[in-house]
């Protein structure tokens, strides 16, 4: 059933690619875990999936712990500033950073690891206030200032657009977060690339992929619908 699952994103996916013209091996597929026991997660690794995504920290190094180590765990959740010390060093990429005092403290604690911890700016464009996250005009001041942190790296944005019955309807916003990337790479500041691009879940992950996603995050398309009941 979750391979079945697997391989029905992927053919949405590689359409998306073909609709798109662009190659299936540049967009990364992270499989939204949270909630899911650990047969499940395992059942999806043996599907040669590497990327997981989890929301919670204290899920996110529980599972770290006890699967295997090539798992690359990404951190999609809002990220509180005295959790960060358990992900630095666990989470192989930080989606969530939305604000500067979070940014400097995954600096801190990535210093006195002696590793670089590669990030992303969640964006709130739609200007939803129950979203985290910067706005356009917020943004390029905000990664000026963090650029000169210490063992960080910006390596791109993030959103998580609004829940609407019709994709289509996101569109224009992922469409404006390529391109608020684009105006970002042109202002050439050191320590910031925008290779990275992690919008789309699974109601609109293939519109995210035509319009520039670079990582889409689907977790009920694969798992099925969220058990909040259990771990």
């Amino acid at each position: 059933m979750l391979k079945e699952n697997l391989e029905k994103v992927e053919q949405k996916i590689q359409k998306a690619c073909a609709v798109s013209g662009r190659k299936r091996e540049d967009i990364t597929l992270i499989a939204v875990s949270k909630t899911k026991p650990l047969a499940m997660l395992q059942e999806i690794y043996d599907a040669n999936v590497r990327n997981f995504g989890e929301n919670k920290v204290q899920e996110l190094v529980e599972k770290y712990e006890v699967l295997p180590k090539d798992i690359k765990w990404h951190m999609i959740g809002h990220l509180q500033r005295n959790k960060v010390k358990y992900v630095v060093g666990t989470a192989a990429l930080i989606h969530s950073v939305d604000s500067l005092r979070l940014a400097q403290e995954i600096s801190k604690e990535a210093a006195k690891k002696h590793i670089t911890v590669p990030i992303l700016i969640e964006i709130n464009l739609s200007g939803e206030e129950t979203k985290f996250g910067f706005s356009r005009e917020e943004t390029l001041t905000f990664i000026e200032e963090a650029a000169k942190l210490p063992n960080i790296f910006i390596k791109g944005l993030m959103t998580v657009a609004p829940p609407v019955k019709d994709p289509e309807e996101n569109r224009t916003l992922f469409k404006n977060i390529k391109q608020l990337s684009v105006d970002i790479t042109k202002k050439n500041i050191d320590n910031v690339t925008m290779e990275i691009l992690s919008m789309g879940m699974t109601n609109d992950y293939t519109v995210a992929i035509e319009e520039g996603a670079t990582m889409v995050r689907v977790g009920t398309g694969i798992f099925g619908e969220r058990d909040y009941n259990k771990k």
